[in-house]
């Protein structure tokens, strides 16, 4: 006799993913009228709607300052969604979706207004079936977090009901040094515990990024190379074509290195270094990494002068137009030291990785836009076809994140003809073509995880304090010691400046072109 659980009685998807289910929620966004809400988080849950796989019965609540109705709120989004849903907008998903999306208004700080919505997901659960899974969202700057979530705690709301449960979005900036982070992290355990706080990281939604563990670990032709002594090199690239836009305020606070390292950059650094995880268990994962970026080499302040290169652009032009130096941006300290641009040179210093470089760079005002992993191999031995073409390239492995998602693989073949001749010639892989549909959004993943209660693609607490902690390093050197290192520039629509191609260049190596 079969006693397996059907399809609609196994709470597990099929396939490979052991993930739960999402179960039916509130999800209530804080900071609704912002531009992330409408540019991301709502196309997002639309097209989660659309694709079939969104709980049913789920509400969407905005929180905001300002008065509107749900009807004016939901005739906005739906203008919005139009433009930024990677699906368009049909109408009788549209006319489904938008009639379980509220609008709430209140400032941040008023209880009236936490007491309020304390009654209005009362009644949608009554109303609903959702049972009290909540799903709070701050999408506000990390000066209104401690505010918000004090208030949730005062009025009940981060405390879930028998069987069911509440949990935590928190966006980036996630502190601006290791000090500030373990004082936010503070704050939240005291409201929310740590499986409940889900620090989210959009890059890690990224299809591309959350291939690379499958690229690495399921297929064999790959992992017996993957160390170094076969890898010559890594290098990392994020290059923006933007300059800080309407960003000005926030960007000069912030910088390359805390908007992008930090964050983004670090965690697919730690994906394609990291060792297997024993299972696909959020922790599991979460403990390799974590292994990675305390293995990353800290660096005294005049370490960081020889591996580090800060930059800001300067006046020149980006897609055939003349565009200012960021030092004349809009809202922008004229005398600003805040680097638009970093190259770096990072060591891990474990078995694995023993002396192999990786080479970091992100950047504004950059001529292409991209973000790239290249894993350099290194060269065959100087005989046989090596002798007779000098300077022969090195097999390279690339996976583009964003925005051509997909894999390639340089390797050598011989050209046809009575002739010996070698060229490099590209085997490629592309999401969009091999699939035949789009790969979902990053915040599409993250929020459906999020509703499944799986944290995997999400940053761990420990995670955040020892990524700070490599930070801390530079900005120290940057900032406060006497021997500080320049900071050079590069004009507006160049690759940055040459001290970063110098950087490379003293190892006899060279940035790979996006």
């Amino acid at each position: 006799m079969n006693n397996s659980p059907s399809p609609s009685q196994n709470p597990l998807k099929e396939g490979l993913s052991n993930r739960p289910l999402p179960r039916p929620c509130n999800v209530v966004i804080f900071g609704a009228s912002g531009d992330l809400t409408f540019r991301k988080l709502i196309p997002a849950l639309y097209n989660i709607e659309a694709d079939g796989d969104m709980p049913a019965n789920t509400h969407i609540t905005g929180f905001a300052r300002r008065p509107k109705t749900d009807e004016v709120f939901r005739q906005e989004l739906g203008e919005a969604l139009a433009k930024f849903s990677r699906s368009g907008r049909v109408e009788d998903v549209w006319k489904d979706f938008s009639g379980r999306v509220h609008y709430h208004q209140s400032e941040f700080g008023n209880g009236e207004g936490y007491r309020e919505l304390a009654e209005k997901l009362d009644r949608l659960d009554a109303e609903s079936g959702t049972a009290g899974n909540r799903l709070f969202y701050l999408s506000v700057g990390p000066n209104e977090f401690e505010g918000i979530v004090t208030k949730l705690a005062e009025y009940g709301l981060n405390k879930a009901r028998e069987g069911s449960w509440v949990r935590v979005i928190v966006e980036k900036p996630f502190g601006r040094d290791r000090q500030s982070a373990h004082d936010l992290n503070e704050k939240l355990s005291h409201v929310f515990e740590e499986k409940d706080t889900y620090r989210i990281d959009h890059y890690l939604g990224k299809e591309t990024a959350q291939n690379i563990m499958v690229l690495r670990f399921a297929n064999s032709i790959f992992e017996p190379l993957w160390n170094h002594r076969y890898i010559d090199h890594i290098q990392i690239t994020a290059a923006e074509p933007m300059g800080v836009e309407a960003r000005g305020p926030y960007y000069d606070s912030a910088g390359a290195l805390r908007d992008m390292v930090q964050n983004h950059l670090t965690q697919l650094l730690c994906l394609v270094t990291m060792e297997p995880p024993t299972d696909l268990s959020a922790d599991s994962v979460r403990d390799e990494k974590l292994k990675v970026v305390r293995a990353l080499r800290k660096y005294s302040p005049e370490q960081v002068a020889e591996n580090v290169v800060r930059a800001q652009y300067a006046a020149g032009a980006a897609g055939g137009k003349e565009v200012p130096g960021y030092r004349t941006e809009d809202r922008v300290n004229p005398q600003s030291e805040t680097e638009t641009f970093v190259a770096y040179r990072a060591f891990i210093d474990n078995w694995r990785w023993d002396g192999v470089p990786i080479y970091v760079r992100v950047g504004k005002r950059m001529p292409g836009h991209g973000t790239e992993i290249a894993i350099q191999f290194k060269n065959t031995p100087g005989v046989l076809f090596n002798a007779e073409q000098a300077g022969m390239d090195p097999n390279i492995l690339v996976i583009r994140i964003q925005p051509d998602e997909g894999i390639s693989l340089r390797i050598q073949s011989k050209r046809p003809g009575a002739q010996l001749a070698i060229e490099p010639v590209k085997m490629d892989f592309h999401y969009k073509t091999s699939f035949g549909k789009p790969s979902p959004e990053a915040y599409e993943r993250l929020l459906l995880d999020a509703m499944a209660g799986d944290a995997t693609l999400f940053a761990r607490r420990d995670e955040v304090d020892a990524a700070w902690t490599f930070i801390d390093c530079i900005e120290n050197a940057w900032h406060n010691h006497a021997t500080s290192p320049p900071m050079h520039e590069y004009p507006a629509g160049s690759w940055g400046p040459t001290a970063a191609d110098e950087l490379l260049a003293r190892d006899g190596r060279a940035w790979r072109r996006l």
